[in-house]
Order: C-alpha cells, then structure tokens, then sequence
C-alpha cells in the first residue's frame, strides 16, 4: 500500500529555477575543508617534535631559537635526519590513505550517480571524523606515529577527502546552469580557499598558545560538522535515483566507458588530454602543498608556527584571489587564456619560492601565486562540457579518479624528492613543478588553437560558394 518516496517532481523546461532552490554545498565543503586544513600543517609539526624529540635532537621547529639560525644550524647532520624522516613518514600517511581512497572514490563515485550524492557526502565525511578521532588517541595516549597511518587508511576507504569534493563538484553540476559552470566551480574552489585560510591562521596561533590538542578537537568537531549537514540539511540532487549495488565492477565500466565510447569522437581525445593536463596540474599543486610546512621549518627561513599558519593562510588566499581574477578575466578573455594567465600566475611564483632564503621573499612568491588556481575551474569546466548531462556523474568519479592518483604521484615524486635534493638546493622540488606546469599550458593553448581552426574551417564549409560566370 505505501509508496515509496519519490523525488520532487521537477518540470523540463524549468531546471535552472528548480535546481537553485536545493541547499548549497559550499557549507559542507567550508566544515570539511577547514578539518583537512587544520590537521595538515599541525600534524606536520606534530610528526617533527615527536620524532625529533625521539631522536634527541633539541632544537624546536622553526621557533628561531637556538641551532637554526646560522648556516652550521643548517648544516647539522641530525636536523636533516629529522627533516627527512618527517619527510619520509609523510609519505608513509599520505600513500596509504591515497592509495585506498584511489579505488574507493571510483567505486563510490558512480554509485553515486544511482543512488544519489547525499551517501556520497556523508560517508567520507563521516570517515573524516575517525581520521582525527585517531590522530587524537595518538596524541592523548602517546601511541606510535604509525597509527596517523592506521587513521590515513581508514579515512581513505570511505572515499576520503577527495570523495568529498568529487560529490560537492557533482552536486554543482547537478545544480547549475551549463553556461556558468565555470564561475560556480570557482566559487566552489574559492570556499576551500577560505576554510583553508582560517584554518591556517587559526591553526598556527592556537597551536602555538595551547599545543596540538584543542586545534584537533576544532578539526574533529568541524568533521562531525559535516557529516551532520550532509545527513540532515542538504536535498538529493539526482533526479531520477534508483537501487544500485556498491561491490560491482560496472562502477568502474562506468569510468572507462567514458574515455572509450563518448558521445562525439573528437571528445575521447579532449578528454584524455584535459585530463593530462589537470593530472599534471594538481599534482604539482599537491606536492608543492605537501613541502611548503618543511621548507619554512628549515634551515635558513627557520619559521615558527605563527608564520607558518600566515604563509599557508597566503597561499589559500590564491583561491579568492583566482576567483576574482577569473570572473575580471572572463569579461575580456575566453576560458583558454583565462587558464593560460593562471598557469604563468603559478610558474613564476613557483621559481620564487625555489630560490627564497629569506621571508619577504618567500612572502613574495605567494604573493606571485595570486591567479595560481584560475586554470582547475576552467578545465574542470570544459571537462562537463565534453560529455551530455546523464553523464556528468561518470565524469566527476574520472576527475575524482584522476585527483587520487595525483595525490598518490605528488607524495610519491615530491616527498622523495625533497631529502634527496636537500644538499646541492632545498627549493628544487618547486622548481621542478614550474617546470612540469609547462606541459598543461601547452595542451590547453593547442587543442584551444585546433578548435578555433577547426571552427574556421567548418564556418569556411558552410559558407555559400560564389557565382561563377
């Protein structure tokens, strides 16, 4: 007799005004962000007094004090011991977690598409929470640092970070006009750029004033957060859901089918080379976010934490920053060359900071990374372009999919990069993404320049021919 209950009905012609009456992701990924933000940098700092403190080295991290600020200071072999071994432990986390979330957001994602994006939010937000649940048993009872790895992985099987913003990326394409996407996935990134500066700052001065404690209660409670808003505030989506199963291959059929059998032939090899790009693109993005912490603590800029939350506060000013030079830019300019500035935006502030040893200088090269993060959006934007609308879900687990493996190569290439380049430059790991960032400025100018040949040509086909006497 019941009937199951059914989404709203929502008339065709009426999409965009019936879209914009669900509640907005942004607070979701505000709450999420801001708990990812806040345990970054602090277990960073947490990993090198804990390991420092077990390897009898005394100098603190980047406080100024004693043994950091003179170049013996840097020279000290047991300093680099413990910046390496911070490193490498880094590494440790971040491949697990990034290696089980790798398969989990590919089996999710598309699930998602089904089932809907709400189960999709509140899973790995949920899993968010135990991941700072165990970084603070941790810290309470003093267990080993190997259980922040036990935490990566468990957060990394609900679908972990990167699953959150797959789905909040979803939820604005479900929700969007298609001519605005562009602007509306700024506006998404530009909210990850505020959580992340008022948690660096937060973070930094807390942190400094009480220890690492309370700051993770805030991260915990921030997780908590938004698994609840997921689970109780946000509508569906989806419009048309249906009973799914999660354990089965089609998930990832889904994902590939997309790249193989798209809906016009000229898209499979957009796609591929989009995606190349955006691969390339946020792993340099990852990596270079990954060794900021370690390089201000070292040896000469020796920063303390205060600094260290103003700097990372700086570089997630570039996502507000982006935002409003992308909405500027595009008054002018067409999404490409909007890309374009920001791909050069974040080269030379890149080669900056490879060759800061003093912190204006360091200061300057945030500075430079103003329009840094304008090229995600676009090219997050021409990705959905490419493919129809009952496909966009299919398309945000591929980006998601492509965004784990950047993170698992960004660990992977930068955190061992880093000790190994540590005696002839300490910078060269930024260097070598302004380097690598020169590939994805040339494939969004070239296929940007095949299409408007190709547009001239086809416009040259159509045109009528003159009469001929």
């Amino acid at each position: 007799m019941a009937a199951e209950p059914s989404p709203p009905p929502a008339a065709p012609p009426q999409p965009p005004g019936r879209r914009r009456a669900l509640p907005a992701v942004e607070p979701l990924l505000f709450l999420a962000t801001l708990c990812v933000g806040l345990q970054g940098p602090l277990a960073t700092q947490y990993l090198w007094d804990r390991l420092g403190a077990e390897r009898g080295y005394h100098g603190h991290n980047g406080s100024g004090s004693a043994g950091c600020g003179n170049s013996s200071a840097g020279a000290d072999p047991l300093r680099q011991e413990v910046e390496a071994l911070v490193s490498h432990w880094n590494l440790y986390i971040n491949l697990g977690g990034f290696f089980v979330s790798l398969f989990s957001v590919t089996l999710l994602g598309p699930w998602s598409d089904s089932v809907g994006r709400r189960p999709a939010l509140i899973l790995p937000t949920a899993g968010l929470a135990l991941q700072t649940a165990t970084y603070l048993l941790v810290m309470y009872l003093e267990l080993h640092v190997a259980y922040f790895l036990l935490g990566r992985i468990l957060s990394g099987l609900t679908g972990d970070y990167n699953l959150i913003l797959a789905s909040s990326f979803a939820y604005v394409a479900d929700t969007s006009e298609r001519r605005a996407r562009t602007f509306r996935v700024a506006v998404l990134e530009a909210c990850l750029g505020t959580a992340g500066m008022v948690a660096s700052i937060g973070g930094g001065q807390w942190r400094r004033a009480q220890g690492y404690i309370n700051p993770f209660w805030l991260a915990f409670a921030a997780s908590l957060a938004a698994t609840l808003y997921a689970a109780l505030c946000l509508r569906e989506s989806v419009r048309q859901r249906k009973p799914a199963r999660l354990f089965t291959l089609s998930h990832y059929k889904a994902v590939y089918r997309l790249y193989t059998a798209p809906e016009h032939p000229s898209a499979r090899w957009k796609l591929a080379l989009y995606s190349l790009a955006f691969f390339l693109l946020v792993t340099v993005h990852f990596g270079s976010k990954d060794l900021y912490v370690l390089y201000e603590l070292g040896f000469p800029l020796c920063w303390a934490s205060d600094l260290i939350g103003y700097g990372s506060a700086a570089n997630y000013l570039a996502y507000l920053s982006s935002l409003a030079g992308l909405r500027l830019l595009q008054l002018c300019l067409a999404d490409t060359w909007v890309a374009e500035i920001g791909l050069i935006s974040n080269i030379a502030g890149l080669v900056v900071i490879s060759l800061a040893t003093t912190t204006p200088l360091m200061f300057t090269g945030y500075g430079v990374l103003f329009l840094s993060m304008a090229a995600t959006p676009v090219i997050r934007s021409k990705l959905s372009k490419l493919v129809s609308e009952a496909e966009q879900g299919a398309l945000f687990a591929s980006v998601a999919c492509v965004q784990g493996l950047c993170s698992l190569v960004a660990t992977g290439v930068f955190n061992s990069l880093y000790p190994a380049t540590l005696h002839f430059m300490r910078g060269f790991p930024f260097l070598f993404g302004a380097i690598i960032l020169l590939i994805p400025a040339a494939i969004i100018g070239w296929i940007e320049i095949w299409d408007s040949k190709h547009d001239y040509n086809a416009f040259q086909d159509a045109a009528p021919s003159p009469a001929k006497d």
